[in-house]
Formats: C-alpha cells, structure tokens, sequence
C-alpha cells in the first residue's frame, strides 16, 4: 500500500483542490473556448520529463559512486590488515577510524546539513594515522593506502556535490506553477471539446485525472532528486553501503 501513497502529499491536495474549483466557476460563468494545447505541453511536459530524467542521473551517480567510496574504505582496511608492522591495538584503531568514515559519510547524506566540518576532520585521520606509525608501515603499504585514499576522497566529494547540487529550484518552481495553472487552461477547452450539454462529471474526471497524473510525476521527480533521505520509494539504502554492512 506504502507505493501507493507515496506519492500523495500536499501538493497533491493543493492540485486536486483547483481542478474541482475551476469547472465549477467555467460551468457558472459559461466560460468555454477551444485553444491548441501545444502549448500546455511545451510549458508543462519539456520541463518536467527533464527533471526527472535528471534526477534518475543523479541516482545512478549517486549509486556509482557509493560503491567507489565503499570499495576504496574496504581495500584501504585490506592494506593496513596486511600491514605486519602494526600491533592489535593499532589495528583495532584503524578499523574504528575507517568505520567512524563510513558511518560519517552516510549520517551527512542522509541528513539536510551542508557542513562538512565534522566529515573532513575524520577523513583526515587516516593520514594523521599513518603520520603516526610512519615508522612500522612500509613504503609499499603507505603508498597504496595514499592511492585508494585519493579514490575515496574523490567519491566522498561527488557525494557532496550530488547532496548540495540539486535541479535548479527555478526550473522547479517553473514546472510547479503551470501545473497549477493548468486547470484553468485546460477545464475550459475540454467544456468547449465535450459540449455543455454533456454531464459536468466527465468534465471533472477528465480535469481532476489530468491534474492528479501531473502533480504525481512531479512528487516522483522531487522523491527521486534527493536519493538519501530514504523517505521515497526508489531512494538508496545507505546501510548496503557501509564497511561493516
């Protein structure tokens, strides 16, 4: 039932609530024309297919790059578990820096909070780590953590940026106000197409449907654009992505 609802929110009950309004005040007033509804959908459609084709992009980048951040923290742990130089503590200290990474990383994304303060400190702390124990870890070792290092730097800045960077709000807020507008464009013309002398009930069907498709795709491209919350349905289940999953 959950995939059902989902998708129902307030914005919903705002649309619904103008496509009843709207035949109401075109059938009291007579109000009716018949106009190309081209328009409508270059006004409309273009925009909103863009979003979330967009959004899906984001997804899978989103997705590509959690499993190089994970892959890079795991071979990082492989590296040090190797390193004979190092004592049981050491090693135990290692894996709960690694670990404090990876919980770090994916309490940021799930989270509204733009400051990664706290997230670049404890990254940070592999390379005080081995600044540390320079003496125990071998070049070899030191050089190829240094590697993979680089890797999950980069993928936890592309996180960031997927997490910061979103759809430009315009082009949202673009989208979001003709499809409110719409009813009043459309209830009209589809009066005019049907004939007064029909029944009113096929009018709001049509409207009310048309109105409730629209403002639907619009809350899956606003679930989809933002993967980490798992809030939507297609969201990202951080968990799988974590060291110790």
């Amino acid at each position: 039932m959950k995939q059902y609802v989902a998708i129902i929110n307030y914005r919903t009950l705002v649309a619904i609530s103008i496509s009843i309004i709207t035949p109401i005040i075109a059938y009291k007033y007579n109000i009716n024309y018949n106009i190309d509804l081209t328009l409508i959908s270059i006004a409309i459609i273009f925009p909103l297919v863009f979003t979330i084709r967009s959004s899906f992009r984001r997804r899978e980048k989103a997705l590509e790059h959690l499993s190089q951040f994970r892959g890079s923290v795991k071979t990082v742990h492989y590296f040090f578990l190797g390193a004979t130089g190092l004592s049981q503590e050491k090693q135990a200290e290692i894996d709960d820096i690694l670990e404090e990474i990876s919980e770090k990383v994916m309490d940021h994304l799930r989270n509204d909070d733009h400051n990664t303060e706290d997230l670049d400190a404890v990254t940070n702390k592999v390379y005080l780590f081995i600044m540390q124990n320079k003496d125990v870890l071998s070049k070899s070792v030191k050089d190829k953590v240094t590697r993979f290092m680089f890797d999950m730097h980069e993928a936890i800045e592309n996180l960031l940026a997927i997490h910061t960077h979103r759809t430009p709000i315009s082009l949202k807020a673009y989208c979001l106000i003709f499809i409110y507008i719409f009813p009043l464009i459309y209830t009209p013309t589809i009066i005019n197409k049907i004939g007064l002398g029909t029944t009113i009930w096929i009018t709001y069907f049509v409207v009310i449907l048309s109105q409730f498709i629209l403002i639907s795709l619009y809350n899956i491209q606003d679930h989809m654009e933002y993967p980490f919350d798992e809030e939507g349905l297609d969201d990202i289940n951080l968990k799988s992505f974590k060291i110790n999953r």
